[in-house]
Order: C-alpha cells, then structure tokens, then sequence
C-alpha cells in the first residue's frame, strides 16, 4: 500500500477570499507538481480530500493529470486540527494506494503517528503542493519512501535564469 500526503497549494488570505481558494501561483505549483508525478507513471486509485475549498482544487488538479480510477472524493475529519486517531485505524486497513490532500497541522501529525513517534514531533517541514511517499510493508510498519518539493522542480527556463 503507497500512501501520498500532500499540502494544499497557496491559497488567499481570509481577507482576500473568505472561502480561500488557491493563489494563481498556488495553481501552477500544483499543476507543475501533478505534471512530474504524471510524468513518474504515478496512479494511486483515490485522491482524498478535506473539506476546505483550496484542499479540494488542489485534489481535482492533481486527478486530473493522475487519472485515479476512484476519482476525488471528500472526505470529513481532515482539518488542519482534527484528530489524525481515526485516518492513522483505516490506514492500517487500507489496501489501495492513496493520496490524502489537507492541511497542517493534521498532515505532520498523521505522518508522525504512522512513523511510529509522538504526533507532537515535527519529522519534517511540509511545502505547500510538496508531496510525501508512505509505504506500508508486511507487518503493518510505515516507511518514508520519498520527499518531493515544489522547490526541486525547476523548468529548464528556471534553471537558465539561476545559472
């Protein structure tokens, strides 16, 4: 079972956008980003989402480069402070891969309990659109398989410029 858990892009302020909805950048860091996972051959079978406005567009840009044969579904209990106890009990039962789009701090939370350290303890510093590679192996035991930030996918007119 391969579990990704994704931030959100950036979205606007509440004083921009009181529904906060994903920044034009936001929207093409997600796009850059499913782009490069679509280009790995990436295909998990769901992509799930909170509640909030800019976790569900992030979702439908991702599906719509990865094709997940579920599709996008909604899915309650993932706001950023929700408990992560009920997400961590199906995981454990989950035969398919997934890809989980919320918010922090559930995500750090939920990474750190299926890694087997206290929920409080920050393993690692998600990027908003960044993506984190689970995979459970016999006997129930998570691994970190791979990070990826949006920072490391520079375009080759990026790359001209920085040189």
């Amino acid at each position: 079972m391969e579990l990704y858990l994704v931030q959100h892009g950036m979205s606007k302020s509440e004083a921009e956008d009181p529904q906060r909805s994903l920044t034009e950048d936001g929207v093409r860091v997600v796009e850059r980003m499913a782009g490069y996972l679509s280009a790995l051959g990436l295909r998990p079978e769901a992509i799930e989402h909170s509640e909030k406005l800019r976790a569900r567009q992030t979702a439908e840009i991702l599906a719509a480069r990865l094709n997940p044969r579920q599709g996008t579904k909604l899915i309650p209990g993932m706001a950023p402070n929700d408990d992560i106890a009920p997400m961590a009990k199906r995981l454990q039962a989950e035969e398919k891969s997934v890809m989980l789009v919320g918010h922090l701090p559930y995500l750090s939370h939920l990474l750190s309990a299926l890694l087997g350290v206290e929920q409080d303890r920050v393993l690692l510093e998600f990027q908003m659109g960044g993506v984190v590679r689970l995979g459970r192996i016999a006997g129930g035991e998570w691994r970190l398989r791979w990070v990826l930030t949006p920072d490391l996918l520079v375009t080759g007119a990026e790359t001209r410029h920085a040189a």
